[in-house]
């Protein structure tokens, strides 16, 4: 593969986040009466909605659900502080990569939370850059966060490659004419990837394919 530079994702890609993202969210609406069944967050997650969608829906208000959104925010990070979020070999991974491609990071996270997640973890050693929900136009599935990404790189599409592990994610990449390799997840196994360039079954195994 021809490839000189790597867009990863972050969340279910470098770190284990995703199900606390949605535990946080889940729980939050549990306490005003909302049941955020798994594959409705799917379905959500894929086409870039938000949970909050059904607290809409329900007839709160903007100001009741920002403060639900607080105390969401206040629990995720709570949990990226207390939970094992690490993927195993990530960080070997990322070392053996950086000696051959320029590297970074385009995440709809937060800037906030990202740091939290990042700190002490060493993966952003290995990064030319990183890119949050903060610092593009419109989020994925959306072209704008890798069409950011190669701007950022001065980098062409055909040199470029983005791994991934959700729909929305891989619809991002495929609109932005970026090939995509997608990494087997628990999280995600419903999505479809069929867009996607290659198949990995776990992180380490991009030193076979790139």
């Amino acid at each position: 593969m021809n490839k000189k530079f790597i867009l990863f994702d972050n969340d279910g890609v470098l770190v284990e986040t995703e199900m606390w993202y949605y535990q946080a969210s889940y729980d939050i609406l549990k306490t005003v009466n909302i049941t955020l069944e798994f594959d409705t967050y799917q379905k959500i997650m894929i086409r870039g909605g938000t949970a909050w969608e059904l607290a809409i829906k329900k007839g709160l208000k903007k100001e009741e659900i920002d403060k639900l959104r607080e105390k969401r925010d206040e629990l995720y990070q709570y949990f990226l502080q207390t939970k094992n979020i690490t993927i195993k070999n990530v960080v070997t991974t990322l070392e053996q990569l950086s000696k051959k491609y320029k590297m970074g990071i385009i995440t709809t996270a937060r800037r906030v939370d990202f740091e939290l997640i990042h700190k002490n973890r060493n993966i952003i050693d290995f990064m030319d850059f990183t890119l949050c929900v903060e610092d593009y136009e419109k989020a994925k599935p959306h072209p704008a966060p890798y069409l950011a990404g190669l701007k950022k790189f001065n980098a062409k599409k055909e040199e470029t490659v983005v791994i991934e592990d959700s729909q929305r994610g891989l619809d991002s990449a495929y609109a932005a004419n970026i090939d995509c390799i997608v990494i087997k997840n628990e999280f995600t196994k419903s999505h479809d990837f069929q867009k996607a360039k290659y198949f990995i079954d776990k992180f380490e195994d991009l030193k076979k394919l790139l």
